[in-house]
């Protein structure tokens, strides 16, 4: 059976929405979580059997028009809003493919001249595929890998390094449905998505939230074995030469406890490379 990823979408997010948060007065008890279908259709402007058709997924080309107007309704942000086009197909995904993604090797210089950053590659379903020496010391210790899903919902010990574990997860399934919005029959996102729904209770009812979400966590807080807490900066960029790959970067606020403890996490790790190589 054909997936109906636009009408399961906008089921989800009608549901997500209140009468309140809509301006729809209510009399009453409602049967239905969230925006009736004909509410939703009403405050759209088009018919209520031609929503109920997008939501069946008999309708499956609605023009960018009809979009927009339900992206309102819905009170959808920009990640959310270009989620719904592409699983529309108004915006072109990416190709999948079940070639081995690797990292362009002037990127792996570059992440290598930053001692004091950690930096991480990940690929189109979350794999970490590259990570500097800082960044090894500061995720080292993980049993699952090198999906950064897996570390979450699949290593009891994340729930101690993230002390946000709730916050984290909830951000990573969000990105992880954008993904999977761009590259809906990829295999490698398959593979990933039916292996955490399978084996993680919390992973599955995060995803049927239907949550859209970028990269938009801009600190993280971490609990190190070695250097203690750490509340670090993030920045994500997308990588040009591989377009389904992001580069994220994590630095601490100048002269605070945390830059300290970066600090010592780089020491640390440079004296063990230095022990390792003279062994």
């Amino acid at each position: 059976m054909r997936e109906n990823l636009l009408g399961d979408y906008l089921r989800a997010r009608r549901a997500r929405i209140s009468p309140d948060a809509a301006g729809i007065a209510t009399h009453g008890i409602r049967r239905v979580p969230g925006l009736r279908r004909e509410e939703v259709a009403t405050m759209a402007g088009m018919s209520v059997d031609y929503y109920v058709r997008l939501e069946q997924g008999r309708e499956r080309h609605p023009s960018a028009q009809i979009l927009a107007a339900l992206a309102d309704v819905l009170q959808l942000d920009d990640d959310a809003r270009l989620h719904l086009f592409r699983v529309a197909g108004l915006t072109p995904g990416v190709p999948h493919t079940t070639a081995p993604e690797r990292v362009d090797p002037e990127l792996l210089r570059l992440m290598d001249m930053w001692p004091d950053n950690p930096a991480v590659v990940l690929g189109r379903a979350y794999d970490v595929l590259a990570a500097n020496r800082l960044a090894h010391a500061l995720f080292d210790g993980f049993a699952h890998g090198p999906n950064l899903l897996a570390h979450i919902f699949l290593d009891p010990a994340a729930r101690t390094f993230y002390p946000d574990w709730d916050r984290v997860a909830a951000y990573a399934v969000a990105g992880f449905r954008i993904l999977h919005g761009r590259s809906p029959y990829d295999p490698r996102i398959a593979e990933i998505l039916g292996s955490l729904t399978a084996r993680s209770e919390e992973f599955a009812a995060l995803w049927q939230r239907h949550d859209a979400r970028g990269k938009s966590l801009e600190r993280k807080r971490f609990r190190h074995p070695e250097v203690g807490e750490l509340t670090l900066h993030m920045n994500a960029f997308d990588v040009k030469s591989a377009p389904s790959q992001e580069l994220i970067v994590y630095h601490a606020e100048p002269g605070s406890v945390s830059a300290e403890a970066l600090t010592l996490l780089g020491t640390l790790a440079a004296t063990r490379d230095t022990e390792s190589v003279e062994r």
